[in-house]
């Protein structure tokens, strides 16, 4: 007895149930595989489907974010009886560029809430402008109303502004002028923000700082034990804690190191 086993890709739900049926009728091992790999090619074309899907979803158009943005914006403005004016990104501004599906997110809800705050928390406000430029690493979003010019900062963070813009290393800026209005800048970065790196050299302790600072001077051991009033085995045994702290493999690596994160001069 013959048996033919029929392998995946199966999409969630999918079973062989054709193939099966097709055994079942007296299809033969050559058209039973034949229609395995038919429906596994289908299956792949669904998945790479979904998997562009996904992608889309991931990213999306400046100039179609901005548009989203300025059709939620008046339809609240038009209630309120306040022209809206739109600096539309054209070409220049990145309009055809694609932003990163959180970017686009943030930024929106952050000049909504900007522009809530400009509304409830002044009065005679008549005309707000706003306007989007994608640089080289970052969306710049500018928000200027014509009001009394008496916006804080607290009333931007009552709504979670500067909230917002934490987890991408976004900035704000306001400046208001009394009798001329308020103008608000954002800035959120294209990419994640750069984790800052820590100093190596809080592993060593002050004497081997001192040997450190001497080895960044270009001094050699006999002068740095000259120097420090200790004997030149002591300065041996520190040189060698020192490259093993700081995981290098030569005094000049040592060095580069004390010059970059300034040992050379404040710890000579």
């Amino acid at each position: 007895m013959q048996r033919t086993v029929v392998c995946g890709p199966f999409l969630p739900g999918q079973t062989p149930g054709p193939v099966i049926s097709d055994l079942k009728r007296g299809l033969s091992d050559e058209d039973a595989r034949t229609r395995a790999v038919d429906l596994a090619v289908t299956a792949l074309v669904e998945l790479r489907s979904r998997a562009e899907l996904d992608h889309v979803m991931a990213e999306e158009r400046v100039g179609d974010a901005f548009d989203r943005l300025a059709e939620s914006l008046s339809r609240v403005l038009r209630a309120r009886g306040v022209l809206l004016e739109l600096g539309t990104p054209g070409a220049e501004e990145g309009a055809d560029r694609v932003l990163p599906a959180d970017v686009a997110a943030t930024a929106r809800a952050v000049v909504r809430a900007v522009v809530h705050a400009m509304l409830d928390d002044q009065r005679q406000v008549r005309r707000i402008h706003v306007g989007w430029k994608v640089g080289a690493a970052e969306l710049r979003a500018t928000v200027r109303d014509d009001g009394p010019g008496a916006l804080s900062r607290g009333a931007l963070d009552a709504r979670r502004v500067g909230e917002r813009l934490g987890p991408l290393g976004g900035r704000l800026e306001v400046d208001a002028m009394p009798g001329w209005g308020t103008t608000v800048t954002v800035e959120v970065p294209l990419g994640p923000p750069d984790t800052p790196r820590e100093d190596p050299l809080t592993v060593l302790g002050a004497r081997e700082l001192e040997v450190l600072g001497q080895l960044a001077r270009g001094r050699r051991n006999r002068d740095i034990a000259r120097e420090l009033h200790i004997s030149e085995s002591t300065v041996k045994f520190h040189v060698a804690k020192i490259l093993e702290k700081l995981g290098v493999g030569s005094r000049g690596e040592a060095a580069a190191l004390a010059h970059e994160w300034g040992a050379a001069a404040s710890r000579a």
